[in-house]
């Protein structure tokens, strides 16, 4: 079961990875205009992690995938929570943690 809303800085494993074993990262870009938590952007679909090659430790970029699995849903993008397994590139993208905040302030509308 999905967790709280996540933000910049939240760490992602995804499995496999580019490589075959799982890749590391964290959130690095989530698109403006989306709703805040404490002044933070939420995550959502389309957001960009930045993982890294678990054989090489080459950096590279992953979007997160369409395919989310939360049911909250803000201005029609899905809102990307902590225990999500989202499809992304060629594997499952995991979300860790931790959360942005406990509220969230929803200035879309």
């Amino acid at each position: 079961m999905a967790g709280p809303p996540v933000t910049i800085g939240c760490a992602v494993v995804v499995s496999p990875g580019a490589a075959g074993p799982p890749d590391s990262g964290t959130i690095t870009v989530i698109p403006p205009g989306g709703p805040t938590a404490n002044g933070m952007p939420l995550a959502m679909v389309g957001s960009t992690c930045l993982m890294v090659n678990s054989l090489s430790g080459v950096p590279y970029p992953l979007p997160v995938g369409p395919l989310s699995p939360s049911q909250v849903r803000i201005g029609g993008q899905s809102l990307i929570r902590m225990g999500d397994a989202i499809p992304s590139g060629s594997g499952i993208l995991t979300i860790l943690g931790p959360p942005a905040a406990a509220f969230i302030t929803d200035s879309t509308a």
